[in-house]
């Protein structure tokens, strides 16, 4: 059975948008080596992951959930419709084997939250996770001093610059 990665990330890029660009490469680099991906399933990052992955033979889950009023985007292969954001939420993290977060507003903070908060409390057995780009570098930096302090497990969280290498630590890390 093929590995899954959820992708986290904003609904807003448009195709040709440089963060759109990278998440369908992103998508074609793990689709290619059968690590099938899992996002919220509508527009912007979740749109182009789901399309990389695709057209590189993986499959391209999508939990939707009624609070939205968008359509799923086309490339998804399969559909898991909630009626909760927090239904939406729980089946995101249950699918994945592996997370990765690419730049998005407040719903991805949280989706990030979520996922390190699950690890720090035990609810949820630990899995790679990488967040890609440069805010994602700061805000992981500043949670480090604050879990240190708090005396915490710390690097849960891999921060990246570019795709390609938060490509190659998943696939090594599965």
């Amino acid at each position: 059975m093929n590995k899954t990665i959820t992708v986290f990330g904003s609904s807003i890029p448009l195709p040709g948008d440089f963060e759109y660009q990278e998440a369908y490469k992103l998508g074609r680099i793990l689709g290619s080596e059968n690590i099938n991906i899992c996002s919220g399933g509508y527009n912007g990052i979740m749109e182009a992951v789901s399309k990389g992955a695709v057209e590189s033979g993986a499959e391209a889950i999508g939990v939707t959930v009624d609070f939205f009023s968008s359509e799923p985007n086309r490339y998804l292969t399969k559909k898991i419709h909630t009626k909760s954001l927090f239904e939406r939420l729980e089946n995101l993290l249950r699918l994945g084997d592996g997370f990765v977060v690419l730049p998005g507003g407040t719903g991805t903070l949280v989706e990030l939250a979520l996922v390190w908060e699950h690890f720090n409390k035990g609810l949820l057995a630990q899995k790679p996770v990488a967040a890609v780009g440069e805010m994602w570098i700061d805000i992981v930096s500043k949670m480090e001093e604050r879990i240190t302090i708090e005396k915490r497990q710390t690097k849960l969280i891999k921060t990246f610059k570019e795709v390609e290498s938060c490509a190659d630590y998943i696939i090594s890390n599965l």
